[in-house]
């Protein structure tokens, strides 16, 4: 496992690279190889310029993966796998991959790397699941940021390692299983349809309602506040659910 913390705390300069593996080993999930990658800058219009975590099968290429279901090492059971995950698997994922089999993003070493963390805010799992990595993993490079955003589907997974919530939100479904997870210790990231209602103790995204890039926001930390969203993305025409109107929104 890649340490991420060192003896350097101030800002180092900074080498010339894209980004960094932070992790390349077993899958939490199935024990099939994978690989963490920080990348360093995104003109993501949601997200703003965080640093952006990939965890992609480091043996397959994504779009095999999602063909064959070898995708599983790195989103487990999560219900939007085929048709309704947001990211389009042959864009960005796919080329990270590239980039890593090409041998271009350096393994990660604190004494060069640190300062490309230091004072940045960091996205868990653009693509793939957090929880697919040790923990300690994503638990360290949260840790060298000022501020991160990450979610999670694995949280009935045998395998889910609890430490998750408290640095990932849990993604749900439906107004009764956000309860449901919010029982067993979690804050919760729930994809709506439009025009549904939130539910008690929750907030609408501030992407949404304020128009906050999650750089400026801040609140999926898996700590502060249960979230609900809009369903958005490549998959948003495919997403279905039967939703529970609990609150109406005024």
């Amino acid at each position: 496992m890649v340490k991420l913390k060192g003896s350097a705390n101030k800002r180092q300069a900074l080498p010339k690279v894209n980004g960094v593996v932070l992790y390349d080993g077993p899958s939490m999930l199935d024990g099939k190889p994978i690989v963490v990658v920080a990348t360093l800058n995104s003109a993501n219009a949601k997200t703003g310029n965080m640093v952006q975590t990939w965890i992609i099968r480091s043996d397959v290429h994504p779009l095999e993966a999602l063909d064959t279901g070898e995708d599983y090492s790195i989103c487990g059971s999560c219900p939007h796998r085929k048709r309704t995950c947001y990211v389009n698997v042959g864009q960005a994922p796919a080329a990270v991959y590239r980039t890593y089999i090409a041998g271009k993003y350096p393994t990660f070493d604190p004494i060069a790397h640190n300062g490309l963390f230091i004072g940045r805010k960091v996205r868990l799992g653009a693509y793939g699941d957090p929880a697919a990595a040790p923990f300690e993993v994503m638990q360290q490079v949260a840790a060298l940021c000022i501020g991160h955003t990450g979610y999670t589907h694995q949280i009935n997974h045998k395998a889910f390692d609890k430490r998750f919530l408290s640095l990932c939100m849990v993604s749900a479904d439906s107004p009764k299983q956000a309860a449901k997870y919010q029982s067993m210790g979690a804050k919760t990231f729930r994809v709506a349809m439009a025009g549904d209602s939130l539910a008690d103790g929750e907030i609408e995204c501030l992407a949404d309602s304020q128009g906050l890039q999650c750089h400026e926001c801040g609140l999926c930390d898996g700590q502060r506040q249960n979230v609900a969203i809009t369903v958005h993305g490549s998959g948003a025409s495919k997403f279905k659910t039967s939703m529970i109107q609990l609150k109406e929104v005024a």
